[in-house]
């Protein structure tokens, strides 16, 4: 297709809006990429989220360019114009160029000529359309220039104004070449869907859900992630369970219950959701469990820690206050608000519960004490030894926190006393 494509698609309803003036267009460094690209031959557009998330309103981050001049010619142009080139893909079109610091990546436009899974033999085109058609969904599938104007090759505009998340072409064939579109097909709707999903879209991928097993881990686990956070999380996840992928993905039953629980809790809270946490609350019944997950997702060790917390004991104390000021002491902020959090969504409170509410955002408004005593204290009382003196410090701290923080230094240097005289006795 030309590079004056201003030919409608046949199924366009709804014409894009201009996207003149955005802030993420008009940053420095993205007028320099686009500026190092431009020239008498050639035409660069940016294309895929920065355009689709622009659109909707929401912050745009990363901006990849796609562009109809050869890879070389990107390295020579970017070069040229003092910018850094990195040719990071080249056997599919893709250098990474750097201006003032930040990363775009640039993809010469392409048809898939031969897929293999993820993989796929790669011929070079100019033609706009052509690139379009092999992209996973038709909201990814638009283009900006830099002076913002939109080009929408497969009616992608007024599925993404809809909220359709819908696949380009034939659904199978789209999920053939790569597996992980399964995912990105729920995780999309869980981020940008309205309505029902698309019954084409969702017959694909369950039917190919065998292809989910050829995925790696840390690309599985990476999208599970962006799911389980997304706006429409729990009702992606309950159509995953519906449709038999979601046993599939965690390797185990999961618990939806306590999973959507979880999701109306930090909804009531205004709390920023956590994947890990809600992963807990979804597929952790015991301590076997965060194990397994944690080998099978290959989690970070900071992970692994959070998910832990999902196998603990409901502790049927909480939400009374002495008892989550206790806790609150004994385990941290962070690891104090999951585990309220956690046992609000295993119990059947529901989440407008008041009391569950103050224990749940006790930190707060209350910052928990410091242990007056130290081992110097309680060595001016006798002749103790390292171990002697800590033993003594815990008991000591043991009957603080049971007392609810109330003795002071000098009540429980009285208490040091005591125990010193009964253990030289």
């Amino acid at each position: 297709m030309p590079e004056d494509d201003t030919v409608q698609h046949p199924t366009r309803s709804l014409a894009p809006p201009s996207l003149a003036g955005a802030q993420w267009l008009v940053r420095p460094e993205t007028k320099r990429a686009f500026a190092a690209l431009s020239g008498d031959t050639g035409a660069t557009r940016a294309v895929g989220g920065a355009v689709r998330d622009a659109l909707l309103g929401l912050p745009v981050s990363d901006v990849d360019l796609a562009t109809t001049l050869d890879p070389e010619k990107v390295i020579a142009r970017v070069r040229g114009a003092g910018l850094k080139a990195i040719p990071t893909g080249l056997d599919h079109g893709t250098v990474t160029i750097v201006a003032d610091g930040t990363s775009f990546e640039v993809t010469t436009l392409r048809r898939d000529e031969e897929t293999f899974g993820r993989k796929a033999t790669v011929a070079f085109t100019d033609d706009w359309a052509e690139d379009a058609a092999r992209r996973d969904f038709t909201l990814n599938a638009l283009y900006a220039g830099a002076d913002g104007t939109l080009f929408d090759p497969l009616g992608g505009y007024p599925d993404l104004a809809a909220g359709r998340v819908r696949f380009i072409g034939d659904p199978v064939q789209r999920i053939n070449e790569d597996y992980l579109r399964i995912l990105r097909f729920f995780r999309f709707n869980a981020s940008y869907g309205r309505g029902a999903f698309d019954a084409d879209g969702l017959s694909a991928c369950v039917r190919q859900r065998a292809g989910l097993r050829l995925l790696s881990a840390e690309r599985v686990a990476a999208e599970l992630k962006r799911l389980l956070v997304a706006p429409r999380a729990a009702e992606a996840v309950s159509i995953l369970f519906t449709h038999g992928l979601l046993c599939d993905i965690l390797g185990s039953v999961p618990r939806l219950p306590c999973f959507e629980r979880l999701v109306k809790v930090e909804g009531a809270l205004g709390r920023v959701p956590n994947a890990i946490l809600r992963l807990a609350a979804l597929a952790v019944f015991i301590p076997e469990d965060a194990k397994r997950l944690a080998q099978r997702f290959r989690l970070s060790n900071a992970e692994q820690a959070l998910l832990a917390l999902g196998g603990a004991p409901f502790d049927r104390a909480l939400p009374d206050e002495a008892v989550a000021r206790r806790k609150l002491y004994r385990l941290g902020r962070e690891a104090y608000a999951a585990r309220v959090l956690l046992a609000w969504a295993m119990s059947n409170a529901p989440a407008d519960d008041a009391d569950w509410r103050r224990a749940a955002t006790l930190a707060d408004h209350w910052d928990p004490p410091v242990f007056p005593l130290r081992g110097p204290d309680i060595t001016a009382l006798g002749n103790f030894s390292g171990p002697e003196i800590g033993d003594m410090l815990r008991k000591l701290e043991g009957q603080w926190i049971e007392g609810g923080f109330a003795e002071d230094r000098d009540g429980l240097l009285a208490l040091a006393q005591e125990l010193a005289a009964r253990g030289s006795a």
